[in-house]
């Protein structure tokens, strides 16, 4: 329980894509669900990472945080990557009173937050669309204005904090919140989730959904509620998106 709740996993995940030609790939490092903790002495299985771009997939910050240093420090290391970094709001930084404070240093660092809006990017010739809208289950979603003028025929990424998006026409969802269920047990999986309750259907990692998206959920690095992770350790994941080969 210990090692679980004090751990940096790397979860190295891969998705194919048919919009992708056999030799292109694109690398993600989504980093979620933080809750303000401190990984002093822990950023070495972070920053020793090459990803294309790096996602925050919100609760940077726990509702309760009063100082932002351990999210600084996070950030320090981030950039010493040096790629490009964009941030979605959580549950938590919408009810922080240190949100827009919290904004500010993620501007200050070169962090792009989407709140209900896209980027077309372009990776080694690789063009795609990264969407994100703020936290949707505390209200502050809003995806007609996120996918405005989303040329959805181009690869597609949506970046939403909470998991329960399922009937968007994208080719990836990347989410957290769940942190996994927190305590999981054999065989059966997560415990709880935020707005799932017991036993959720969607806790961790990768389901194909009816709309035809993936949905990746990132069990995350920090914890709320209970201090502690059971069968369940904190991480951040490493994607891989390839064409077909």
């Amino acid at each position: 329980m210990i090692n679980d709740t004090t751990a940096v996993k790397v979860n190295q995940v891969y998705f194919e894509n048919d919009k992708f030609s056999s030799e292109q790939k694109l690398e993600i490092l989504q980093i979620s669900d933080v809750h303000n903790r401190n990984l002093g002495g822990k950023y070495g299985r972070i920053t020793e990472l090459n990803p294309d771009l790096i996602v925050l997939t919100g609760d940077l910050i726990d509702r309760k945080t009063t100082d932002l240093t351990h999210t600084i420090n996070l950030l320090e290391q981030l950039i010493t990557i040096d790629r490009p970094i964009y941030f979605v709001s959580g549950n938590h930084e919408q009810e922080s009173l240190m949100f827009e404070e919290l904004r500010q240093v993620l501007l200050d660092y070169g962090v792009i937050e989407l709140d209900n809006q896209y980027v077309m990017l372009e990776v080694d010739g690789i063009e795609f669309n990264l969407v994100g809208i703020a936290n949707h289950t505390t209200g502050h979603a809003d995806l007609n204005a996120a996918f405005e003028d989303v040329e959805l025929a181009k690869p597609t990424i949506l970046l939403s904090h909470a998991p329960l998006i399922t009937d968007v026409q994208v080719d990836l969802i990347l989410s957290g919140h769940t942190h996994g269920g927190q305590i999981r047990l054999p065989f059966i999986g997560g415990l709880i989730a935020p707005d799932q309750g017991f036993f959720p259907a969607y806790d961790k990692g990768a389901y194909q959904l009816d709309s035809g998206a993936t949905l990746y959920i990132d069990s995350g690095l920090g914890t709320s509620f209970l201090p502690i992770r059971f069968l369940n350790q904190a991480q951040v994941t490493m994607l891989t998106i390839h064409g077909h080969n």
